[in-house]
């Protein structure tokens, strides 16, 4: 368990105290903004696909497309992310997304609308997502002190949520008043307000790149793998989020196939259904954070698991949209549970000389097993039925809750409270000491 002082502070104040720093509030909140236009056109794209060919594997070949350049681009993202100023990285990126962003939708408006070109653009979004998402990981840390990592975790969870359940409602209403050209449209304007929030915050403490130097990309990937395997806390946090990114995001495609070939909601309740999952998220973000210093990260994600699990079986199994929305509500919840406390552990643990490289694995792995796991439920949804795919998902999500209920080995999830894995090396100040801070 850890023991500083501020780890046993809790409470919604404690949740929030991130928010004490100012580069990190104005980071926040053009995260919030643009992240909100992002799963506008999140919504949007498999809902277009959907429309013309019937097809749940259509919808997984767009998650796909989405996915997987960032799988095979992360190790790049993380070593510019260990090599050079996160910010700058961060705005070269963010600038190549709207870029991308504006492509898909001159695309719609010129009338072209084949799904293989739309599969095309949406590919070249992966792309840029590989080498963003290392360096977005990586500067959280940079904008807070340690002491209100958990927090800032925590939080970078909620707008993320908060942006998953206002970007899908605003998309229904789109869709259905207005079309699908101002859903991309506004996902293109919205990287402005991200690319101003980076241009604005400033790093709290300045960092040494020499470690990398005369590493080829391939042997960075190779020293962070390295890195995450002594690291049993840092491995075990990994495989759990592979674990829910296999099973637990394909809802996201689930909701889609259910909207319109169970429900017969239309783009309307698919909107409805996608904001209670972000919804569930959000209101359960600040509890989450807020009990960090009452309740163990590895209490939390235990408890997270079995609820989550319990919940994507019950949205199998709901009679209406209404009670589809509200077990989603549960279901978000429980996802966050998981996926910001295991973050959250991660972040503490990983030394500061490697956390770029670290979180290129982490979601090279998450990222790859949402990209599996689409194509996986796709699949088992021609095979069995929707229905019958969600609930074979939920299932093998309550096995692993309950199975890391009962574990308690080497990699047990008491793993997730050590305060810094004894085999895991310190890391470097920039005066060249061992510094326990940065170590985490």
């Amino acid at each position: 368990m850890r023991s500083d002082p501020a780890a046993r502070k809790s409470g919604l104040g404690h949740a929030f105290r991130a928010f004490r720093h100012r580069d990190y509030l104005i980071f926040w909140l053009g995260a919030l903004a643009s992240n909100t236009g992002t799963w506008l056109s999140n919504l949007a794209v498999p809902y277009v696909i959907f429309l013309p060919t019937h097809s749940a594997l259509w919808v997984a070949f767009a998650s796909l497309a989405q996915l997987l350049p960032g799988v095979l681009l992360a190790p790049v993202g993380g070593a510019l992310a260990d090599r050079f100023d996160r910010r700058l990285v961060l705005i070269g990126t963010q600038a190549a997304a709207s870029l991308v962003a504006l492509a898909l939708w001159a695309c719609w408006v010129s009338g072209l609308h084949q799904p293989a070109l739309l599969l095309l653009v949406v590919g070249l979004s992966g792309v840029t997502n590989g080498f963003n998402m290392p360096a977005w990981q990586s500067f959280v840390s940079d904008l807070v002190p340690r002491e209100d990592l958990g927090s800032a975790v925590a939080l970078n969870s909620l707008q993320f949520n908060a942006a998953r359940s206002l970007g899908p409602a605003v998309a229904g209403v789109l869709l259905a008043a207005l079309g699908p050209a101002w859903a991309f449209f506004i996902n293109a304007l919205s990287v402005v307000f991200v690319l101003t929030a980076l241009w604005l915050v400033r790093a709290r403490h300045q960092r040494r790149f020499e470690r990398t130097v005369g590493l080829g990309i391939h042997g960075q990937l190779m020293e962070g793998l390295a890195y995450v395997l002594r690291s049993p806390g840092i491995l075990l946090s990994i495989l759990l989020s592979v674990v829910v990114g296999f099973f637990g995001n394909p809802m996201f495609q689930a909701t889609v196939v259910l909207a319109e070939e169970v429900f017969r909601a239309g783009a309307g309740g698919l909107g409805v259904m996608s904001a209670a999952l972000g919804a569930g998220a959000l209101l359960a973000a600040p509890i989450v954070s807020g009990a960090s210093g009452a309740l163990s990260l590895s209490a939390v994600t235990r408890w997270g698991l079995l609820v989550y699990g319990a919940a994507v079986i019950a949205f199998g199994l709901a009679p209406s949209i209404v009670v589809a929305a509200l077990v989603l509500l549960v279901a978000g919840a429980g996802y966050l549970a998981v996926i910001s406390s295991v973050n959250t552990a991660i972040q503490l643990l990983v030394a500061d000389h490697m956390r770029g490289r670290t979180m290129a694995v982490r979601h090279m792995l998450y990222t790859g097993s949402f990209s599996v796991g689409a194509l996986f439920n796709g699949w088992l949804t021609e095979w069995l039925g929707a229905r019958e795919a969600v609930v074979v998902a939920g299932a093998a999500l309550l096995l692993t809750g309950l199975a890391c209920l009962v574990y308690r080995g080497r990699y047990g999830l008491g793993r997730l409270d050590d305060p810094q894995d004894p085999l895991v090396g310190p890391a470097v100040t920039t005066e060249g000491t061992a510094d326990p801070i940065a170590a985490g």
